[in-house]
């Protein structure tokens, strides 16, 4: 299965600046997913960080990393109706090689376990074949009214 960015914006709820992702390139619930987030210069976040030297802050890749589990734990639980998934903790996050404009930073996410309302997800975060970052990454379902 594969996302467009309108298809994503159905299920989370972020916008511009903080929608990180650009699409799902490939998605089995249960077993993996695989989003793109393309690193443009013209993000607004390198104006101030590192701004002769441009890095991607790390706690961005977090983020994509962390809405690319999102749509995986939504599809996952095979969740409808009105859901908010909640990130809830952040285990062993590691930051391995820069990110700079003009990288494709390609999410991958699998299982570690899913539980009725919660579940935690292994997310790796490739610039090409280079591993960027990874973490272990715990969400939680908030059922919303109306």
């Amino acid at each position: 299965m594969e996302l467009n960015i309108l298809q994503i914006k159905e299920i989370i709820p972020h916008r511009f600046p903080f929608l990180l992702l650009d699409k799902v390139t490939a998605l089995t619930p249960g077993k993996k997913l695989v989003a793109i987030k393309n690193v443009s210069i013209n993000e607004p976040f390198f104006v101030g960080h590192f701004p002769e030297e441009k890095v991607m802050p790390g706690v961005l890749i977090l983020e994509a990393m962390a809405q690319a589990g999102c749509i995986y734990f939504y599809y996952s639980k095979n969740l409808q109706g009105k859901k908010l998934i909640y990130y809830l903790a952040k285990v062993n996050a590691k930051f391995l090689s820069p990110v700079v404009p003009g990288d494709q930073l390609r999410i991958e996410v699998t299982t570690i376990k899913l539980l009725p309302k919660a579940g935690f997800l292994k997310t790796q975060a490739y610039v090409g074949e280079r591993l960027s970052a990874e973490a272990e990454i715990g969400f939680g379902i908030k059922e919303l009214s109306g």
